[in-house]
């Protein structure tokens, strides 16, 4: 992890720091989900110094009430810190104290007497049925390349059709479908878990479409898709392709690859898909976290009721 200046006593900072390493080999948090708490408490840590009148300690962050977060939270919203940000920092703070309670170290109530700042209600904005067979098909793509655009193909359809995250399908090994029969996939996501998701037949022939123009050798124990000079493929550069691809066939600027996994919910949910199915399948932790989805088919509902009601 990157060095920084931590204004603390080193008790604290030594504290944090073990709690940071728990967060990575224990909870197997993602590497940018640890370098957010990080630079959250740090941040509270900086607002301490000025609080406190010096470099806090644990004994400073000992009893902290719920008057002190609220006072860094306000400093933060003033810096221009919206809700989602102020909720992971309040998260991070509420996950340190909890990490030096339990060792005697501190008290958490009062942290855990805050509440968290209203979230946003933003609901998922995913392709029609349509735009998304469209994005994801060989002829739609615009590279002129046939194997790039036989595997920018590939990824999109892995996406949509199996509602994998860019990290998931780039992450793929070459042994990874290596055949028709391979209808399950085995996928590693957040935090190292893994599922099961099913294959498509359409996402198996057009992996195996980009496998047959690819010009690279596909190592069994190397990456599936490749960028254009044979290294990994960013995943920055699908989404420039697929910028390129929105604006040519006028789709909103949401219509990103990420829209396509959350259109392979939505649609699920809209065909009667079981939600807590469609949990497992994107590898959600929680389902509240999946039922963001049932807000989206309503949504869609309301619309063509209120489009073709002749009294809406």
């Amino acid at each position: 992890m990157q060095e920084f200046l931590i204004p603390a006593k080193p008790d604290l900072q030594a504290a944090r720091e073990s709690w940071l390493k728990m967060l990575a080999r224990e909870r197997r948090l993602s590497p940018a989900t640890v370098e957010a708490y990080e630079r959250d408490t740090r941040q509270f840590l900086h607002f301490l110094t000025g609080h406190c009148g010096g470099s806090p300690g644990i004994s400073d962050i000992a009893t902290l009430r719920p008057a002190d977060l609220r006072g860094f939270l306000a400093a933060r919203r003033n810096a221009g810190a919206g809700a989602r940000t102020l909720g992971r920092g309040l998260a991070g703070i509420r996950s340190l104290l909890r990490f030096l309670e339990r060792r005697g170290l501190a008290n958490a109530a009062g942290a855990a007497a805050l509440r968290a700042p209203r979230q946003p209600k933003s609901l998922p904005k995913p392709l029609t049925a349509s735009d998304a067979k469209h994005v994801v098909s060989v002829e739609g793509q615009l590279a002129e390349e046939p194997w790039i655009a036989a595997r920018n193909a590939a990824v999109l359809t892995l996406l949509y059709g199996s509602g994998l995250r860019i990290s998931e399908a780039l992450g793929l090994s070459a042994a990874d479908l290596a055949s028709e029969a391979d209808t399950v996939l085995r996928v590693t996501g957040k935090g190292g878990k893994t599922r099961l998701v099913p294959v498509l037949p359409v996402a198996l022939r057009a992996i195996a479409e980009y496998r047959k123009l690819c010009p690279y050798h596909l190592d069994p124990k190397g990456l599936l898709f490749r960028g254009g000079r044979g290294g990994p493929l960013n995943p920055a550069i699908v989404q420039r392709d697929m910028a390129k691809l929105r604006s040519a066939l006028n789709l909103p600027d949401t219509a990103t690859p990420h829209a396509l996994r959350h259109s392979f919910a939505t649609h699920l949910l809209g065909r009667g898909g079981d939600l807590r199915t469609i949990q497992e399948l994107l590898g959600h932790a929680s389902l509240s976290t999946t039922q963001v989805y049932t807000g989206v088919d309503t949504a869609r509902l309301l619309e063509i009721y209120e489009s073709a009601h002749p009294r809406a």
